[in-house]
């Protein structure tokens, strides 16, 4: 055996190992609110001792909508879970009751039902885990040409000419709304001139809708699991700052979703943003 030639092999496969560790990248972290990184096990035990929570996702992020479904999973094991999204809007819960029911089909839904362009990859798994265990699923956003209405009229008064069957899909009026809450103030600063007041009372009878619907069908010693854009529960502001409004005794969970070309640090402006922190590559591949 010529041993010169088995040491020089096993010094190469050490150094191409060591090499390989070094190179290593993440495609996700999760931090706590002061920026430390914690594993998954923690976020479902605090998810545990909640009353509601809220996970912040970006749409089209692959790694939030995996971890959706794993916390959703995992928490039925043990709780009494109600699901929640932003997704759905609320005069389309009949059609989603439907499904469930097995009155309509998925055809039949798609049909029915204003479903996002992303539904069959990114909600439809939830939908149908919700179905199959035989959960509540809960559509607890403003259909859409009322919030549009409230932006296109410049204000909430709108809402007041509706229909008493139509105030039934929004939140009770009138809207309690402070225009100073920074995430809110931050969107005219986003929007770099090209908000107005009325774009942000157009997200606030988003949040304040969601609130109600999440506060209308919580159940004591059940768990709301709610899945929503970042934004509407970043910095416990929006949907949270609602249902503290109702709620203050209950006890609320935020989850976020941010992207970074790092993830191994969380940024400062992430710190503080939400409960858990999702950090997740920005080279990440998109569901669209």
């Amino acid at each position: 055996m010529n041993y010169f030639r088995v040491f020089t092999l096993f010094s190469l496969l050490f150094c191409l190992t060591v090499s390989a560790f070094g190179q290593r990248k993440d495609g996700f972290v999760i931090y706590n609110a002061k920026g430390k990184k914690i594993a998954y096990r923690k976020v479902l035990r605090a998810a545990q001792e909640s009353d509601i929570i809220l996970f912040g996702e970006y749409h089209h992020n692959p790694i939030a909508h995996w971890l959706q479904f794993e916390l959703m999973q995992d928490l039925h094991a043990t709780q009494q879970l109600i699901l929640g999204a932003e997704m759905i809007e609320a005069d389309n819960q009949k059609q989603l009751n439907n499904y469930f029911t097995g009155l309509i089909d998925q055809e039949g839904l798609d049909t029915l039902a204003r479903l996002w362009p992303n539904y069959k990859t990114d909600y439809a798994p939830l939908v149908d885990f919700a179905k199959e265990q035989q959960l509540p699923f809960v559509g607890t956003n403003i259909p859409r040409r009322y919030a549009s209405s409230v932006y296109n009229a410049g204000g909430f008064e709108v809402l007041d000419d509706l229909a008493d069957y139509e105030k039934r899909w929004i939140a009770p009026l009138p809207i309690t709304f402070d225009p100073d809450l920074p995430q809110y103030k931050n969107i005219l600063t986003m929007m770099e001139g090209h908000g107005s007041p009325a774009l942000v009372m157009a997200q606030a009878i988003k949040d304040a809708t969601m609130a109600h619907f999440i506060l209308k069908n919580y159940q004591p010693n059940h768990t709301f699991l709610h899945f929503n854009g970042s934004y509407h529960s970043d910095f416990y502001e929006g949907i949270l700052w609602y249902l503290q409004l109702e709620q203050p005794e209950l006890n609320y969970l935020t989850i976020t979703t941010v992207e970074q070309e790092d993830p191994s640090a969380l940024d400062a402006e992430n710190i503080g943003r939400a409960d858990f922190i999702i950090c997740v590559d920005s080279d990440m591949t998109k569901t669209y």
